[in-house]
């Protein structure tokens, strides 16, 4: 902000010091992006459809419900195992639609070229992401392009916004989550962090690490049509599973369950990790969600949704409990207890 605009606006909030610095820590999705949006962003564009702290924008058009979506993509490197980022620009906002519970539609792309990109770079990228969002039932259907100094750009940014209809009458949303609802994890994480960051430093693995990149519309809309009860749902990008967690625990004022020999890793997340001093945790993912389910449909869910196979291997990881504070109590593998955190800082830079 500068200081005419402080002079406009007195009002306007403006809890940083006048010489703090945008960091790469504000963009993690830990503690400093939670701090950025609560108390410089919001406070600017405070409605109650931005307050739901929901992945979409639910809104009412007659008697239509849609979902509106929008996320920029800046990966380094641009190609590594399991995917790129054209796929990760469709799959990014087709899986915060159906978190929404929505059917993904239409999609706008922006395109932010650096001077000196390769031509048969942006083909590759663009097929990419022709050929996925075909598989994922989305049109792209507007769209603009930039071209930025050489030097400015890292290549290529990808800007992405999507719609959505929500056919149902369910209200999906943070606010919706009960005490005895089951946490459902769709499968083991971590692999989309670890994939990107193994191809950027150069490192091998006895294991192969390939993303998780996928799309996650089509498990949630047969739980749906199958009539189950979806209390809330969070894909687990920047973060990962706990930051999600601590974020749902929080717009939801519950407490969570959860614990650490329920939760799937496999074994080259695990063997990256330990040798990098990372918690897989908080490592990002590209294809993998959670659900709050009601206790009584959990296995109901859980047989639906082991018949996708991007969700193939789901499990149940935790549950809400009884509890007067917004907390995640993670139980590990020794028996003992302790709150689940966001990260303060950055864990992994430049990974979606």
């Amino acid at each position: 902000m500068t200081k005419k605009q402080i002079e406009i606006n007195p009002e306007c909030p403006l809890p940083f010091s006048a010489n703090e610095r945008v960091t790469l820590g504000h963009g993690s999705g830990g503690q400093l992006s939670h701090q950025l949006l609560t108390e410089l962003i919001y406070p600017y564009f405070d409605n109650p459809v931005l307050a739901t702290g929901h992945d979409s924008a639910l809104l009412s058009i007659g008697k239509q419900r849609l979902a509106f979506t929008t996320d920029s993509f800046v990966v380094s490197p641009l190609f590594f195992p399991g995917g790129d980022i054209g796929k990760l620009a469709i799959y990014g906002t087709v899986n915060d639609l159906a978190m929404s519970g929505a059917k993904p539609l239409y999609l706008s792309c922006s395109l932010i070229l650096e001077e000196g990109l390769p031509m048969n770079t942006l083909s590759t990228v663009l097929a990419s992401m022709s050929q996925t969002a075909e598989e994922s039932g989305i049109q792209l259907v507007t769209g603009d392009t930039k071209v930025v100094e050489k030097g400015k750009g890292d290549g290529i940014y990808i800007n992405t916004s999507g719609i959505g209809v929500v056919a149902h009458d369910i209200c999906i949303a943070p606010q919706q989550i009960e005490k005895g609802d089951l946490i459902i994890l769709s499968g083991d994480i971590g692999r989309h962090g670890m994939a990107v960051m193994a191809m950027r430093e150069g490192l091998t693995f006895d294991n192969p690490l390939n993303s998780d990149c996928a799309a996650l519309s089509d498990p949630i809309q047969n739980l749906l049509n199958e009539g189950i009860v979806i209390h809330c749902l969070r894909d687990l990008t920047r973060g990962g599973l706990a930051t999600a967690l601590v974020e749902l625990s929080e717009s939801a004022a519950q407490t969570f369950l959860v614990e650490e020999t329920a939760i799937p890793v496999s074994d080259a997340v695990t063997g990256a990790c330990e040798m990098l001093g990372l918690d897989p945790c908080y490592v990002a993912n590209e294809g993998r969600f959670i659900a709050f389910i009601p206790a009584a449909q959990a296995e109901a869910a859980l047989t639906l949704l082991r018949n996708h196979s991007v969700s193939a291997t789901s499990c149940i990881i935790g549950r809400v409990v009884e509890g007067n504070k917004s907390q995640v109590v993670y139980k590990t593998t020794m028996g003992s207890e302790r709150l689940m955190q966001r990260l303060p800082g950055e864990q992994l830079p430049r990974i979606c």
